[in-house]
């Protein structure tokens, strides 16, 4: 391979960053490039650190030879079976001795002694090289510090000196590009996870002007913990906030799997609409949500009492209205919400349900919006003045709440 060749595939590599192409398309299209330019190349994988609430970070692999899963995440490498792994693997020796470079040539004598050599050499390997590329303080983030990347071949000679000489001088453009997606995809997900998918999407898209929002109709929920208060007056203070994740988690998910998208997390309330169509889809779909959430808190609470761990319900208020959609905030913080009358019924519809010793309680809107057909498992608990609200509201609950 001359200096050409190796130009066009830097090229081509800059391009696949500045483009966005999937980390593993990026992989692939380098290791195949190398192939037709007589680079003896037959297995490579690259990996990363991400920021990510699960995962510790996204590992990406080719295989000339054979179909092969090309990308997986990985939790915590601190503990565990994964721990003994990482510590047994060429990244992790690199990390702890400086260097940036470990190569052995399995084919002829050299001793497979990191994690996975004896398998590459079982498989007919003859060479393996493995590469970190650490980044500045100004281009990490979270645990995103360093590009890790292997390479294998199983060419009789191994990987000739100019091979070498290629991957040396190419990888550092695989690494940028890799990074360049690497960093969007955590923009994406810090969004997702803090701001909700959709909220996540307008930001992404743009719509962070202070003051634009847009008018949508929406349904409504506002849900919060059952004697939270007493709880945590009560209960160990560790277990507060496994509590509140638990409970958080079956909520969460709920909506999520309905449609629906959390916008804000207020201690142990959740705020959280349901756009669809028309406005019977959208209720429908927070009924759903609250019969999901409903099972959920059913196998919660059986296994935490088994445990011997405090449990408790959900109250839930749901309501139906027009609502402002959009950036509210100062100059330098900025929340992606909802506001107005309707986002204030809703939570004060919520703090009825112990008056009202109900675990869900309704709006007439939101009934009234519901087909028929969804309507019939309602039944009406009374009129309630809600605070801040001019005229008393006739409130619903479900047949099963009721009973």
């Amino acid at each position: 391979m001359d200096a050409k060749d190796i130009g066009e595939i830097a090229s081509w590599l800059m391009q696949a960053g500045l483009k966005g192409m999937a980390e593993t398309d990026i992989l692939a299209g380098f290791c195949e490039q190398c192939r037709q330019h007589g680079l003896n190349l037959d297995r490579a994988m690259a990996l990363m650190d991400t920021l990510h609430p699960v995962y510790e970070g996204r590992a990406f692999r080719w295989d000339g030879n054979r179909v092969i899963e090309r990308e997986f995440e990985y939790g915590p490498s601190h503990q565990g079976i994964a721990a003994e792994n990482w510590q047994r693997s060429a990244f992790y020796h690199m990390l702890t001795t400086g260097g940036d470079e470990v190569r052995r040539r399995i084919g002829f004598g050299e001793p497979a002694d990191f994690y996975g050599l004896d398998t590459l050499q079982a498989d007919g390997h003859t060479d393996y090289i493995a590469m970190v590329h650490r980044f500045e303080e100004g281009g990490t983030i979270g645990e995103m510090d360093c590009f890790y990347s292997n390479f294998a071949t199983a060419a009789e000679v191994g990987f000739p000196d100019e091979d070498l000489y290629v991957l040396r001088k190419l990888t550092p453009a695989l690494a940028l590009a890799i990074k360049c997606t690497g960093m969007s995809r955590i923009a994406r997900t810090i969004a997702e996870v803090y701001l909700g998918e959709d909220a996540a999407r307008h930001v992404l898209e743009g719509k962070i002007t202070r003051g634009k929002t847009e008018r949508i109709s929406a349904a409504l929920w506002f849900s919060d913990l059952a004697n939270y208060t007493r709880i945590s007056d009560t209960a160990e203070p560790d277990e507060i906030i496994p509590m509140l994740n638990a409970y958080a988690d079956a909520v969460i998910s709920s909506i999520h799997e309905a449609g629906g998208n959390v916008l804000k997390l207020i201690g142990d309330g959740t705020l959280a609409i349901f756009k669809a169509r028309n406005s019977a889809d959208a209720c429908a779909a927070a009924l759903m949500a609250e019969s999901l959430l409903r099972q959920r808190l059913r196998d919660l609470n059986a296994q935490r009492q088994i445990e011997g761990r405090p449990v408790t319900d959900v109250y839930l208020g749901l309501h139906i209205g027009d609502v402002f959609y959009g950036n509210i905030g100062s100059m330098d913080r900025l929340d992606f919400t909802v506001i107005g009358p309707a986002v204030n019924e809703v939570s004060r519809i919520a703090s009825m349900c112990r008056s009202a010793d109900r675990n869900v309680l309704m709006s007439s809107n939101f009934v009234e919006a519901l087909s028929t057909h969804n309507s019939n498992d309602l039944v009406s608990v009374g009129r309630y003045a809600l605070r801040g609200v001019n005229r008393p509201q006739e409130l619903f609950t479900l047949l099963s709440s009721a009973a």
